[in-house]
C-alpha cells in the first residue's frame, strides 16, 4: 500500500532541522520503502517547513514505524505528523 506522512516543522526550528538534516538525509537514502519525498517550502520558496513522504508499505503500522526511526523525529523536530493511506493515480505505471 502507498501512505503519505505530511510533517509540519515546530515554529522557529530551522537550527534543529539544519542540525539533523545529515543524519536524516542518510537514514531516508537507506530506506528502500520511500517512492517520493522532499522538504516543503514556505511562501519564500526556500525556508523548509516539513517534509512530505510517499511509502510503499505493507501497512500503517509500517509506515509509523518509519517515522518513529527518523532521524528529525527523535529530535523533535515535528509540529505534527499526519498518516495516510494513498492511491496512486498518475501517472499510472506508478501505482
Amino acid at each position: 500500500m502507498h501512505v503519505v506522512l505530511y510533517c509540519r516543522d515546530k515554529a522557529g526550528s530551522v537550527d534543529l532541522r539544519l542540525a539533523n538534516r545529515p543524519a536524516h538525509l542518510e537514514f531516508a537514502k537507506s530506506q528502500q520503502c520511500i517512492r517520493m519525498a522532499g522538504p516543503m517550502l514556505g511562501a519564500d520558496g526556500s525556508t523548509m517547513i516539513g517534509s512530505l513522504f510517499v511509502l510503499e508499505v505493507e501497512d500503517l503500522a509500517s509506515a509509523e514505524a518509519f517515522n518513529q526511526a527518523d532521524p528529525y523525529t527523535r529530535a523533535g523536530l515535528w509540529q505534527s505528523v499526519a498518516i495516510h493511506p494513498f492511491r496512486w493515480l498518475l501517472p499510472e505505471s506508478r501505482g
